[in-house]
């Protein structure tokens, strides 16, 4: 994968997002946007140029109406019959992290990009992160 020379691993900042009481889309929509770069002036859509995204307190992110109990997450075991369904407040009960990472990788590119991008993100549940030596800045949202 070709990567942008002005976009190398030593321009690419941390950013740390508190999802503690946010709505699911906008969290995910400002994530993919800091990931694939769009918010820089060296923006390449066929480039890696965005920065590395924490997102912390997924466990406490919400969704509008009646989404909670509507909103359906669907897997396949790739055999016979292998269909799981479950809502939204059951995946967010068992796998609060797996909410925020189909959202984002849903609006990133696909192919061989997108997945580069996708490794940018880093989900936890809870305050505490393992990034703290890489000196991430807190984005304030609203």
């Amino acid at each position: 994968m070709k990567t942008n020379p002005l976009a190398d691993a030593n321009n690419k900042k941390w950013y740390v997002i508190d999802a503690k009481g946010k709505t699911l889309g906008r969290v995910s929509t400002l994530i993919a946007t800091i990931i694939s770069g769009k918010h820089k002036s060296i923006y390449n859509p066929s480039f890696n140029c965005g920065d590395y995204v924490i997102a912390i307190n997924v466990e406490e992110i919400q969704v509008t109406g009646k989404k909670a109990s509507q909103k359906i997450y669907r897997r396949h075991s790739g055999r016979p019959g292998g269909l799981k369904i479950e809502t939204f407040e059951k995946l967010q009960e068992r796998l609060p992290e797996k909410i925020l990472e189909n959202a984002v990788r849903g609006m990133l590119p696909k192919g061989p990009l997108g997945r580069e991008l996708y490794k940018n993100l880093k989900v936890y549940k809870g305050e505490s992160h393992p990034h703290t030596s890489q000196n991430p800045e807190l984005l304030v949202y609203k």
